[in-house]
């Protein structure tokens, strides 16, 4: 692995979706990092967060959507309203949301917290 910045960014910017999805980890809040004996987790789809930076700051809602893409992710309840009236989703990049309640149903998920054990 290589320190120069410019590889760096390189490598960040033609990640393939599988590995853009380990580095869209998110914080997990202090009791779920005691029950799972983790620091964070992959976001997904379902998932309670707190925006901790930003506008937003202490805003929680629910995970709505994962853009791998750009590497943002779109939480209900934090819109803007554009000036037609109509309210649009504001990407939150996920190093500024901290996991409140994880959606557990999924079996990679589980995978990923026994392995750490």
């Amino acid at each position: 692995m290589s320190k120069q910045p410019r590889k760096q960014r390189k490598s960040l910017y033609n990640a393939p979706l599988h590995a853009r999805r380990k580095r869209m980890s998110v914080n997990l809040s202090k009791e779920l990092q005691e029950d799972y004996g983790r620091r964070s987790l992959p976001v997904k789809s379902g998932d309670k967060v707190q925006v901790v930076r930003g506008d937003f700051r202490n805003s929680e809602g629910k995970v709505e959507k994962v853009d791998y893409k750009n590497y943002k992710v779109l939480i209900d309840g934090v819109t803007i309203t554009k000036t037609d009236g109509t309210n649009v989703f504001l990407p939150v990049h996920p190093s500024n949301l901290l996991i409140i309640d994880a959606e557990m149903k999924d079996d990679f998920r589980d995978k990923i917290i026994d392995r750490k054990l």
